[in-house]
């Protein structure tokens, strides 16, 4: 399949949910691999969908087992190319340390801390 395009939709409860759209050359039954550290994950599925003519519903349930401590990408490549359509990335546990937002957190914290102890220090000195 050459001419494909596969558009997330969304994750949602460990589901990875996409939708293949192929021209009308692909008629055949897409077969797609979803790969973590370039291993091949078993739990993928392509449903035609029969209102759409080479249209196709995907689904990828994210196994437990591979989320550990920081940031896993997922790959859903076209067996028949090799080609990679899409990849998602999941990030958890001490990796977050590093978040631009766990960062902004701990700066609000700071600086509400050296508000306070600037107040108190402006009433003590008048």
């Amino acid at each position: 399949m050459s001419n494909v395009i596969l558009t997330k939709t969304r994750i949602q409860a460990g589901v990875y949910e996409a939708v293949l759209s192929a021209g009308a050359e692909e008629s055949c039954h897409p077969n797609l691999t979803a790969l973590h550290l370039e291993r091949e994950l078993e739990g993928l599925s392509v449903i035609a969908d029969t209102s759409l003519a080479n249209t196709w519903h995907v689904r990828f349930e994210i196994p437990r087992e591979v989320l550990t401590d920081g940031v896993q990408t997922f790959l859903i490549n076209d067996d028949a190319t090799g080609d990679t359509l899409d990849s998602f990335t999941i990030v958890t546990g001490e990796v977050l340390s590093d978040d631009i937002r766990a960062e902004m957190d701990l700066l609000r914290a700071e600086l509400d801390m050296l508000k306070k102890a600037f107040r108190r220090h402006c009433v003590e000195t008048t």
